[in-house]
């Protein structure tokens, strides 16, 4: 049982610990869906035997849909930290939505969704929960293809133009003031603003900060000892102070002591 800790992909803290006790497979959908879908989410747990085992992780911008007993949920955009309590044997998979492209199956502001889960029922109809039962017993992303394919909205612009700019913040580790991302794609911080809590269910702010973090995680699980005041600066915080504080009130311990707990 484990996965290598590439696997795990950024936010998922102690990855290496991680690894040794979760298996994680990405799936990919259906062309038509990948549209909104950016990939499909398998974790399988055998803690039989062991204690029961808190998975945490700083999450990213994407709405999840997912299949899991007893019924399936949707997640919002969680902007504290994100804890799953595993314990026995089990396993769900999950939709990661590419941000923004939740808001035309939601037909509301994703913001009313952050920091909480739904059923899935809510948006998909008690169909949400039969396919629930299927997908569990049978893991297939067939089968949730099957079932989100002829769901699909229209396309909105809006979000795909969100959706780049997310990736826009995520990817450009140069980026590091929202109102320069504004001046940059022409809009007002207000606007700017707006357009993040009706798609993303997180403000561009946030969306910075998270981005600066998983690189700062990822980079202390991977290295141990981190010269914290190189990193302050690489990532733009105003010092190392800044960067210790963000980073423990994000993970709840500071990036020294993370790291030296691989």
């Amino acid at each position: 049982m484990g996965s290598s800790e590439s696997d795990l992909g950024r936010g998922v803290l102690h990855p290496a610990r991680a690894a040794e006790l979760i298996d994680v497979e990405r799936l990919v959908p259906d062309p038509a869906v990948a549209r909104f879908v950016e990939f499909y989410w398998l974790v399988r747990w055998d803690l039989a035997g062991r204690p029961p085992y808190e998975q945490k992780v700083l999450a990213h911008p994407s709405i999840h849909l997912v299949f899991e007993a007893p019924r399936a949920r949707v997640y919002g955009v969680d902007r504290s930290l994100f804890v799953r309590r595993l314990e026995g044997a089990g396993h769900v998979l999950g939709v990661k939505f590419r941000p923004g492209a939740f808001r035309p199956f939601a037909g509301h502001p994703v913001s009313d969704l952050a920091d909480r889960s739904v059923p899935a029922a809510e948006y998909f109809g008690p169909e949400a929960d039969r396919v629930n039962a299927r997908i569990l017993d049978a893991p297939d992303a067939g089968l949730v293809d099957d079932f989100l394919r002829p769901r699909l909205p229209a396309p909105d612009p809006a979000a795909e133009e969100v959706a780049a700019m997310v990736e826009r913040i995520t990817g450009s580790p140069d980026l590091r003031r929202v109102d320069d991302l504004a001046r940059e794609l022409g809009l007002s911080v207000r606007s700017l603003q707006r357009l993040f809590a009706e798609y993303v269910g997180a403000s561009p702010k946030w969306v910075l900060r998270r981005a600066r973090l998983h690189e700062a995680s990822e980079r202390a699980a991977k290295e141990g000892k981190l010269d914290l005041a190189a990193l302050a600066v690489e990532l733009g915080y105003a010092d190392q102070a800044h960067l210790t504080r963000d980073f423990t009130a994000a993970v709840g311990i500071s990036p020294a002591r993370y790291a030296g707990s691989r």
